[in-house]
Order: structure tokens, then sequence, then C-alpha cells
């Protein structure tokens, strides 16, 4: 039975469009080409994205925090994705790879979330409070990495109670093999729907009518 979505309840969570990740010329877009390319993953985002606003489902953007110099240098327990940020200065502010994707730039009415220091959009951010001072019972979660930040926000926001929905075609990964693992075995342990872009779409679309 397909998913249907209450456009009062729903958000669209935007994870990390960034250049760096989505654009010609990021600096981790070579890593994330094969697979991104493969999916269709910038083309099923404008789908998603634009499919939300059409039904006027809230579109939330979960950005990832963007370097600064200093950031991580004195930390204890800096994690492994940290740690290559500090090398490569990945999506560092007041950069084009610290930017949004131009196709994906917030507009009116759109949400920003706090940016996130690790892998959930949740930790250490306002994303609960605003989904719920919104109303929102049902995440969808777009963006990237499949199997680093749209799991780790997938799970906590299963944990906070909320539906979740995973789509298989708008995320990417470095490797197939973490695609696989992303979507056949740990997204069926805590995501409520697991679908394609073209089912989302057409429940927007139903949704709107």
């Amino acid at each position: 039975m397909a998913e249907t979505y209450d456009p009062r309840h729903t958000a669209v969570l935007l994870v990390d469009p960034y250049n760096d990740f989505i654009s010609e010329g990021g600096k981790l877009w070579p890593r994330l080409e094969p697979v991104a390319k493969k999916v269709g993953l910038v083309d099923n985002l404008r789908s998603v994205v634009t499919s939300a606003r059409e039904a006027g489902i809230q579109v939330v953007f979960v950005p990832h925090r963007r370097w600064e110099p200093g950031d991580y240098e004195t930390w204890a327990h800096p994690n492994p994705t940290q740690r290559n940020i500090k090398e490569r200065h990945t999506f560092a502010r007041g950069t084009w790879g610290g930017e949004f994707h131009p196709d994906f730039q917030p507009q009116a009415g759109d949400v920003v979330v706090h940016e996130h220091w690790a892998q959930s959009g949740f930790a250490n951010t306002d994303l609960d409070f605003q989904l719920k001072q919104h109303g929102i019972t049902h995440a969808v979660v777009v963006g990237v990495l499949a199997n680093t930040c749209i799991e780790s926000t997938g799970r906590f926001a299963m944990e906070l109670g909320y539906h979740v929905t995973l789509v298989r075609d708008a995320t990417a990964a470095f490797l197939p093999e973490m695609m696989n693992a992303a979507h056949e075995l740990n997204g069926p342990t805590y995501a409520h729907a697991i679908v394609a872009t073209g089912a989302l779409v057409t429940s927007f679309k139903e949704a709107r009518s």
C-alpha cells in the first residue's frame, strides 16, 4: 500500500546539499559521482523538493557544520569524518564549496536549522524543535550521504517518534555497497517506508489534490 502524506504534517529534510558534495568541482563530488549519476541524485532531489513545495509540504534544510579555522583542533574525540574535514576543509564557510547547490536554495517559508557537527541532523541542533513547532509528524529524509547523515538523521527521527521515509534514489554514497547497506540492511530496521522518487512524487501530488 502506498504511503500517504498530509502536507500539514509532513516535511522534507534536505540534508547537506552543498556544492562540495553534489556539484561538479566539489571536493567530494569525484567520490560521490559514480553512484550519484547512476541513481540520478540531483534530478531526483529537484523532483522531491519541487513536488513538496507544490503540495505545500514543509522543506527543511539540514546542513552540516561549515568548516572554520580551528574546528576540531582541540577536540578530545573527533570522529573520522571530522578529522577528514579538518584536513580537507570540506564545506568551508565563505567558499563556493560551503554554499548550497544553486538549485537548492532556501525559499520563503523554508526552514534552515542549525548546522550539525557530526552525522545526525538532530543532535545538538534545533531540528526537533522546529519540526514540532511546525506540527510535523512525517519526515522524508533526502540528500547525502545515505549511510552516514541520512541514516543517522533517520534513526534519530524514529527514536523521537516521527514517521520516517527514505528515498532510495534521492540520496547517494561513495560506494554501491554503502547504498546497499543503507537501504537493504539498515534502513528496514528503523524506516517506516523506503520508496523511489517516482512513487514519492505521486504521493505528494495526491496529497495536493
